[in-house]
């Protein structure tokens, strides 16, 4: 496993810190106006609470289901009687933040790390404005540290806002991100809304991904540059390539290049549909268009598809 951190320290007093309050408190009345208008009722109906709950018994009654009979109490009544489950509604989100350092390329003013910050910003938001119980783990190249899921407006700006202020990972040395799954699987109650955000580069699926699926309501969430879509017209282009860190030259005129780029684009497309086969349990941000329209999106595509079935 990779070595636990400390979450990073807040801004000591009198300093300016990368993330303002007046900044967390904008991008929290943009999500309470949502979930007022656009977004009403669609957030909270996206996710399934944490199960079913027993409520009380009562008659069994011509097309209930057979299996909810008790027959305890209809042995002794004389007569059926059923159990009567509610679903509850408290949600618990767990996001997890894979601060890869390439997440740090962009080629239209955003990289994917600024799309993703903000992203996750405003679920942790969505979460605080419906009194939902809000926890981060976050993992880079140094280790990971974690935010236990606790309720409060307050305690999720703080979890917030140490996340927008993490420093990005450095661009000399280790590049690969070893998330701790297995400390994942107690970080929060069975069935918690696990959201993750990443780069989703194609390769295998975590170990243990099926058992963090049977236990989370898994979601994945990355940023795709112009780039990672289509490369630009017949260009010799220099790039800095943050994983080697170093700038190369990128011929897109080049049959070869173009080849490997949509061989490239296929397999990580295939393998985000293998993490979520669910189309709607997966989103992909654009780092060239706004991130809070993409959310509302996202989640009117879920009770869309909710209200279809």
């Amino acid at each position: 496993m990779p070595p636990r951190l400390q979450p990073p320290e807040p801004a000591p007093a009198g300093s300016t810190p990368s993330v303002s309050p007046a900044m967390l408190r904008r991008l929290e009345w943009r999500v309470r106006h949502a979930l007022e208008t656009v977004l009403t009722g669609d957030y909270r109906s996206s996710f399934r609470g944490r199960g079913m709950e027993f409520d009380q018994v009562v008659k069994y009654s011509w097309g209930d289901d057979v299996r909810d009979i008790d027959w305890n109490v209809t042995a002794r009544l004389g007569e059926p009687y059923r159990k009567k489950f509610v679903e509850e509604r408290e949600v618990c989100l767990l996001l997890v933040f894979e601060d890869s350092p390439s997440l740090q390329f962009g080629s239209a003013g955003r990289t994917r790390r600024e799309t993703l910050l903000e992203l996750a910003a405003l679920l942790m938001l969505l979460g605080a404005v419906n009194r939902d119980r809000v926890g981060l783990l976050y993992a880079s190249p140094a280790g990971f540290w974690f935010r236990r899921p606790l309720p409060g407006r307050q305690t999720t700006l703080h979890t917030a806002s140490l996340l927008l202020g993490q420093a990005a990972p450095s661009l000399d040395g280790e590049t690969r991100v070893e998330v701790p799954w297995r400390f994942a699987l107690n970080c929060a109650p069975r069935h918690s809304v696990l959201l993750w955000l990443g780069p989703f580069a194609p390769g295998p699926e975590p170990e243990g991904w099926s058992v963090l699926r049977r236990r989370y309501q898994a979601m994945g969430f990355r940023a795709d540059d112009p780039w990672d879509i289509e490369l630009p017209g017949n260009r010799l282009l220099p790039v800095f390539d943050p994983l080697a860190g170093r700038i190369s030259m990128l011929n897109t005129a080049s049959a070869d290049e173009r080849s490997a780029h949509a061989d490239w684009r296929a397999r990580r497309e295939a393998s985000f549909a293998s993490l979520f086969p669910n189309s709607m349990d997966r989103m992909a941000a654009r780092t060239d268009a706004p991130v809070f329209e993409a959310m509302v999106e996202f989640f009117h595509r879920r009770i869309r598809r909710g209200a279809a079935k």
